[in-house]
C-alpha cells in the first residue's frame, strides 16, 4: 500500500473524498487546513490496483489550479492489515507501479552529466581489463557500474507514452555513453596488447540466434520488474544482456586492426541493442503502460506502432545478416 497526499484548496474537499469513495480505498483523513482561503492536506490510502486509477482521477480533477500538489509516500506497514476478499470479482492488476513512479525512477537514468560520463568511462575500462585478463568477476563487475541499459529504457517508456522528450533525451544519453565507451576502447586497443586467446574476449565476438532470445528474455525481464516493483532483478538482467562488453570489445578489435572480430563484435552490440529495445516496448505495451489524456494515447499509440515496426525490421535484418555472416568470409 502507499498513501497519496493531495495539497489542494478547500474547494476540493467533497470531490477529493468522493474520489476515495468510489474507489473503495481503504483510508482517508484531512491531515491539517482549516478556513476557505487556506490549502488543506488531504491524505488516501490505496491498495497497489487502485493506485493509478485515483492518481488518473485526482489529476484530471486539479488540472485546473497550479496550487494544488499530489505527492505518493511509501508506506512500509499499516495495521491493522488489510483482509483480502475470498473471491475477487476482477483480477488484481499485474503492474503495480504506475506511470508516474515509473516516470520518476526511469527519467533519472537519461540524465547527461558528469556522473554517468565518469560511469561509462570507469567501466569501459574496467570491462576492458577484465575481458583482456579473462576474468570473469571483473567483466560482471562492469556490466553492473555500466550506466548504458538505463537510456534504453527510457527510450521504451518515451514511446509507450508518446513522450517525445523523454524519447529525445533517452536517445541523445544513451548515443554519447555508447560513442564515449566505444572511442576508449578504440584507444585501449591502440595501446594495449589483445590477448586473442582470452575466452571472455571471443565469447563478445559471435553472435547466433541465442544472442537474440536472450535479449529479448533480458528487456522484457527488465521492464516486468520495473513495473512489478521489484527492481532487485535489474541486476540480472544488466549482466545478462550487458551491452558494454560488445562495445568495449568492438571499439579493441578495431584499434588493434582484427576487423572481422571486431564485425562480430559491432553484429553482437547491434543484436542486444535492437532486442532489448523491442522487447522492452512490447513489454510495456503487454502491462498496460499508457499515457492519461485520449489525445496523449492517440499520439502513443502511433509512436508505439511505428517504432515497434522499425525494431522489427531491423532485427529481421540482423537476422539474415547471422544468417550469411559464415558465407561473408569464404
Amino acid at each position: 500500500m502507499k498513501i497519496i497526499e493531495i495539497i489542494a484548496d478547500a474547494s476540493y474537499l467533497d470531490s477529493i473524498k468522493r474520489i476515495a469513495e468510489q474507489n473503495e480505498t481503504p483510508d482517508f483523513w484531512i491531515v491539517s487546513g482549516e478556513g476557505e482561503g487556506t490549502r488543506h492536506v488531504v491524505r488516501i490510502l490505496v491498495l497497489p490496483e487502485q493506485r493509478q486509477v485515483v492518481l488518473d482521477a485526482l489529476q484530471g480533477m486539479l488540472q485546473g489550479s497550479p496550487s494544488a500538489r499530489v505527492v505518493v509516500i511509501p508506506v512500509e506497514a499499516a495495521l491493522p492489515r488489510e483482509e483480502k476478499p475470498q473471491e475477487e470479482t476482477e483480477p488484481p492488476s499485474t503492474t503495480e507501479t504506475t506511470r508516474e513512479e515509473l516516470y520518476n525512477s526511469i527519467e533519472k537514468n537519461t540524465r547527461l552529466n558528469r556522473n554517468y560520463l565518469l560511469l561509462v568511462i570507469l567501466s569501459t575500462v574496467v570491462v576492458a581489463i577484465g575481458l583482456l585478463e579473462n576474468n570473469v568477476a571483473v567483466v560482471i563487475g562492469a556490466m553492473v557500474i555500466a550506466p548504458l541499459l538505463g537510456p534504453n529504457l527510457a527510450l521504451a517508456l518515451g514511446t509507450a507514452l508518446g513522450d517525445t522528450d523523454l524519447m529525445w533525451q533517452a536517445f541523445k544519453t544513451g548515443a554519447v555513453g555508447m560513442v564515449l565507451a566505444l572511442v576508449l576502447s578504440v584507444f585501449i586497443g591502440l595501446s594495449l596488447p589483445l590477448n586473442l586467446e582470452s575466452p571472455e574476449l571471443l565469447a563478445r565476438t559471435h553472435v547466433g540466434l541465442d544472442s537474440v532470445v536472450l535479449a529479448m528474455a533480458s528487456g522484457a525481464a527488465a521492464v516486468l520488474s520495473m513495473t512489478t516493483g521489484l527492481p532487485s532483478v535489474l541486476v540480472g538482467v544488466m549482466v545478462a544482456v550487458a551491452l558494454l562488453p560488445p562495445a568495449a570489445t568492438l571499439g579493441m578489435m578495431l584499434g588493434a586492426g582484427h576487423f572481422q572480430l571486431a564485425y562480430g563484435a559491432g553484429l553482437l552490440l547491434a543484436v542486444n541493442l535492437v532486442a532489448v529495445n523491442l522487447a522492452a516496448k512490447l513489454a510495456f505495451l503487454m502491462q498496460g503502460i499508457k499515457p492519461r489524456t485520449w489525445l496523449e494515447k492517440e499520439k502513443a499509440r502511433q509512436s508505439m506502432t511505428t517504432y515497434i515496426l522499425i525494431w522489427i525490421v531491423t532485427l529481421a535484418i540482423l537476422l539474415v545478416i547471422i544468417y550469411l555472416r559464415p558465407n561473408l568470409f569464404h
